[in-house]
């Protein structure tokens, strides 16, 4: 009787978590914190605006729209091409994902470099400065930069991350070739997308109640 009962209560152990599952949680856990970090960024800009009300200049009369929805529609082909390339890796094909990811990094640098434009244009043509706009102190230009930068910034490391993929699937590197691997940086490239969903509705889309 004792036999019986002690084989019932030995439970079973659980499977440790494989290097390619802690890899993602670890990409889950970096993309949790971050998103609270966006959060809190887009918070304050929020409460800032809120704050401020009619000394804060409407961004649907400042910012160009029309550039800032192209580079919108740019970044979410570019979560198409990312989910093309993982699809092809599942399949065998590093020739199609390299394709894919290759599409994938161009659409982050025209990314880059629009938003590289758009600093210019509004710095040198309509004054938005740091800590001045309109002849004022304003903290509109400061909170526009700093969120949008750092965004940005997320958008550059991407493309560093995808690169090195690509590099490493073309000099035959095992690891460049793991589904896992793609599916990972794929994590992160949505991330980044979905951030700038965000930011170009909370920034550019919502007219200044008191101008509108």
């Amino acid at each position: 009787m004792s036999q019986v009962t002690s084989a019932h209560a030995v439970e079973p152990a659980e499977s440790p978590l494989t290097p390619e599952s802690w890899g993602k949680l670890g990409m889950w856990i970096f993309l949790a914190g971050d998103a609270m970090t966006f959060g809190a960024l887009l918070a304050g800009y929020g409460a800032l605006r809120a704050a401020n009300g009619i000394e804060w200049p409407d961004p649907t009369q400042v910012l160009g729209i029309n550039l800032t929805a192209f580079m919108t529609f740019l970044l979410i082909c570019s979560s198409v091409t990312m989910v093309k390339g993982l699809s092809a890796i599942a399949h065998g094909n590093a020739k199609r994902m390299r394709l894919f990811l290759l599409l994938t990094i161009l659409g982050g640098v025209i990314f880059l470099g629009l938003q590289a434009y758009e600093w210019t244009h509004l710095i040198v043509d309509k004054k938005v400065l740091f800590s001045t706009f309109e002849g004022k102190s304003s903290l509109f230009g400061t909170t526009f930069y700093s969120i949008t930068g750092f965004h940005g910034a997320h958008v550059t490391g991407g493309v560093i991350y995808l690169s090195v993929i690509v590099v490493g699937s073309f000099l035959g590197k095992p690891w460049a070739k793991k589904y896992n691997i793609v599916e990972i940086a794929g994590l992160y490239w949505h991330f980044v997308d979905l951030i700038w969903i965000l930011v170009f509705t909370f920034i550019y889309l919502i007219p200044n109640p008191t101008t509108a």
